[in-house]
């Protein structure tokens, strides 16, 4: 795999018309003018016929709208960085507007708020506040990450920032599925993968280059995005770099990302590398390259990509009515997703929306299982591994960078750490799709934790469980027919469904039907 290129040679000119006739506006009509269906034209409309209200038509966008109503009251809220998980009577932090990933000591940063001046308002105060957000198209609330501002970069100006409006992801009720296979009648599947790139990273990403958009514009040394990637997180970058006009730098492990998630970051423009090695080797490369050059690092290790992500446990709240889940079930990889559930779902509680919080369940690939490892060691010392290939490329990484956070969330909540082969996370997949999903690999990794802990009796029949979905399966349409056509070496494949071939002849169609109406499968 290699890097392409285009140069503006390659680009062609074409003569268009007037281009201030084709951005011309049409004519505004004020707002909030009622027209009255009797517009004199003879259609026979009675006088007595109720007014139409036409759309409102101005000049303004919803940017404009956004700065017009924008408060002149000082801002009560702030944050800032500080060492992840510092002792008591740490006084060291940062700026947001600092450039900074690492602590004095080295160790990882986190984003903290001041959770003092939040408490000056009590829970229901931020569950209506919330509330009445979702579903809008003011500007920026309209977005799942923004519409809770205040709790993830509480001073950044709206101009400043840089959304899709993502977020506010489906809440799947998977009722058959769970039924059919699990005996379950409250499990929910929550696709953070339908989403402006098609994966949770817009989450993290809206966040993060609308911080930089903020210090290119106070002139901070920032030339540029760069990020190591197994593919969604280049997607999401690349996506948000372009709609800001800001340059994205890609650094991809070669033959190891899907062909739908390498477009993603060419289409947007992206400068992509393709690198002969895993992504441990990447991020390795992109850590230096963000260290000798004016290029922002976006991959996990920047804590602000994790305020965005934390913003999708709110979510969850939200969508149960602000009743809190049994378990919640996330794939991890390098980890640091499993700490934003966990400090949203903790800010939460701490600011009395609920009064708990659920038990997390992080689920690994077997093929790159270092926290799963860590995990049944008892927590001892952490190895990193060699991860090895998997279906479930995008957590294929055996030296995770927020091993600390993920240890410190899931020991502060009870959490468990579960594994999945290779043909448990595929059949996992495939169960599901077959109820009406159509899931990522590392979805089928979540799901084949649940299959075990079904099984093991740790999650009870009714309890209510949600399994995070981080990816749309369209990214990996490959991995799908492979499966289906039982291309996948030493792997079974059983609930693959493969078209069957028949000649153009009625009668040869009619008895494959009939064969397949009669079956043991559908009268189940």
């Amino acid at each position: 795999m290699t890097s392409c290129s285009f140069s503006s040679s390659s680009l062609f000119s074409f003569n268009l018309p007037n281009q201030n006739s084709l951005h011309r506006r049409p004519p505004t009509i004020p707002r909030h003018v009622i027209l009255s269906s009797t517009d004199g034209s003879s259609n026979g409309a009675s006088s007595s016929s109720p007014p139409t209200v036409k759309p409102s038509r101005t000049e303004d966008n919803i940017r404009d709208e956004a700065r017009r109503h924008r408060s002149t009251s000082a801002n009560p809220f702030s944050a800032r960085y500080v060492p992840f998980n510092a002792p008591p009577g740490s006084t060291e932090s940062y700026s947001l507007d600092d450039i900074v990933y690492r602590s004095e000591s080295g160790g990882l940063l986190d984003v903290q708020h001041d959770l003092d001046a939040l408490r000056a308002h009590d829970g229901a105060y931020w569950r209506n506040l919330f509330d009445s957000r979702v579903g809008k198209t003011k500007w920026p609330y309209g977005s799942g990450v923004w519409s809770k501002k205040e709790w993830v970069l509480p001073e950044i100006d709206h101009d400043d920032i840089v959304s899709a409006f993502e977020g506010n992801s489906n809440l799947f009720w998977a009722e058959r599925f769970g039924k059919t296979f699990l005996g379950m009648n409250d499990l929910w599947v929550k696709h953070c993968g339908i989403s402006h790139t098609g994966s949770f990273k817009d989450l993290g990403m809206t966040v993060l280059v609308s911080q930089v958009n903020r210090l290119r514009k106070m002139n901070k040394p920032v030339v540029g995005v760069g990020c190591a990637s197994t593919g969604d997180t280049s997607a999401a970058l690349s996506a948000y770099c372009a709609s800001a006009g800001i340059p994205s730098i890609v650094i991809l492990p070669a033959n190891k990302i899907s062909m739908a998630q390498l477009v993603q970051p060419i289409a947007n423009g992206a400068f992509v590398l393709s690198i002969d090695t895993d992504f441990d080797g990447c991020m390795k490369l992109i850590r230096e390259i963000t260290s000798e050059l004016p290029i922002y690092l976006a991959n996990s290790l920047n804590s602000l990509r994790l305020e965005g992500q934390k913003t999708a446990a709110i979510e969850i709240l939200q969508q149960f009515n602000w009743q809190v889940p049994d378990w919640v079930i996330v794939p991890g990889g390098n980890l640091g997703n499993i700490y934003a559930f966990y400090k949203g779902f903790k800010m939460c509680q701490e600011l009395g929306l609920v009064d708990r919080i659920p038990r997390l369940v992080c689920a690994q690939a077997a093929n790159a299982n270092p926290l799963y490892l860590h995990y049944k060691s008892g927590w001892k010392e952490f190895k990193p591994v060699k991860a090895n290939a998997t279906f479930a490329s995008a957590i294929q990484i055996g030296d995770p960078v927020s091993i600390d956070r993920a240890v410190y969330a899931l020991r502060n909540c009870d959490g468990i750490v579960e594994e999945a082969t290779e043909e448990e996370l595929m059949d996992a997949m495939a169960q599901a799709d077959s109820t009406g999903m159509f899931v990522c690999p590392h979805t089928g990794v979540a799901l084949t934790a649940l299959f075990k802990l079904r099984s093991q009796g740790v999650i009870a029949p009714t309890d209510r469980t949600v399994v995070v979905s981080t990816a749309h399966g369209l990214k990996f349409t490959q991995a799908k027919i492979d499966y289906h056509s039982k291309a996948i070496p030493d792997m079974a494949c059983r609930f693959s469904n493969p078209p069957v071939e028949v000649k153009a002849d009625f009668g040869a169609v009619m008895d494959v039907l009939k064969g397949y109406l009669g079956s043991e499968e559908l009268r189940l």
